[in-house]
């Protein structure tokens, strides 16, 4: 079983809070992190989606990125960051993916993309539909200074001030 949402926020919040914010203001772009088979990292950009109470990591099939998580599903995700400053915050996220294999979640997922963005993937079946289950995760934020806080899965967040 992998991690919800709410169990993730409720464990972590003040990285819950600024991954869940800079996910939006950047339109759900974030960067992937995966190793490729001969072990260097990749990185992709990607759309992740909070649905349901799940972290989905779901896109165009047959993507490298894609073969990679099949083949060592380890992950990190980072929140796109476009200002050096930082001021409105910054969160990664890293974990291990499970391939769902839940035809009737797959179309809810596909419904709900279809009434966000327009695109129609209603119908569609899902050769890999990857959600997270995330074992551990940091931010930052300027909050006086800069506030850096960190979590591992199973003990509570950390939060150092620079």
């Amino acid at each position: 079983m992998t991690t919800s949402w709410a169990a993730f926020a409720e464990a972590a919040p003040r990285i819950a809070e600024v991954f869940a914010r800079r996910h939006a203001a950047a339109h759900n772009l974030c960067m992937l992190g995966t190793l490729r088979a001969d072990g260097y990292p990749r990185i992709s950009p990607m759309e992740p989606r909070l649905f349901e109470d799940r972290l989905c990591l779901v896109g165009m099939p047959g993507t490298r990125k894609f073969r990679d998580l099949a083949r060592d599903p380890r992950f990190s995700l980072h929140t796109a960051t476009v200002d050096p400053q930082v001021t409105e915050g910054d969160a990664k996220l890293w974990g291990v993916v499970a391939d769902l294999r839940d035809e009737e979640f797959h179309q809810r997922f596909a419904q709900r993309v279809f009434e966000e963005i327009g695109l129609d993937l209603r119908g569609r079946k899902f050769s890999e539909f990857y959600v997270a289950d995330i074992r551990g995760a940091s931010s930052v934020r300027v909050v006086d200074g800069v506030e850096v806080t960190s979590w591992r899965d199973g003990e509570a967040e950390r939060v150092v001030r620079k």
